[in-house]
């Protein structure tokens, strides 16, 4: 019998779920959802307009969007009080917090981008150049 390691997949897995990150990829990395549990988790829990301020190249209905979703999937809550003026307050969950050890792993590769960016040139400069028609 063979065992598979996490980076493998089983053998009678179909291709479309052959990477098993793929799921994870979808949920964590959608655009804009980095940004905002990255807000919560170090910032703490922030009202609408604060994550606006933080995230400058959000609109107010794709941050309305993706609050929703994290709240769907569980990665952050939110609390609405019932004040005069009504007063809302979003924080990452006890979910969304374990994705800390992932983002950590992250902004250690990110050391590497300097690297990317040689790979880049040394590739592009090795292109032939394209004529454009």
């Amino acid at each position: 019998m063979t065992e598979t390691t996490a980076w493998e997949p089983a053998g009678d897995t179909a291709p479309e779920n052959a990477c098993p990150i793929a799921p994870v990829v979808d949920v964590v990395f959608s655009r804009w959802t980095t940004p905002i549990l990255w807000a919560l988790h170090y910032r703490g829990p922030q009202r609408f307009v604060e994550l606006q301020r933080l995230i400058t190249t959000i609109t107010p209905k794709v941050l309305t969007e993706r609050l929703r979703q994290l709240e769907r999937d569980g990665l952050i809550t939110r609390t609405y009080y019932p004040e005069v003026p009504p007063r809302v307050v979003y924080a990452i969950s006890e979910l969304g917090s374990s994705l800390a050890p992932l983002f950590a792993a992250l902004v250690d590769w990110s050391g590497n981008l300097e690297k990317v960016e040689r790979a880049r040139s040394s590739y592009d400069a090795a292109q032939p150049s394209r004529r454009k028609r």
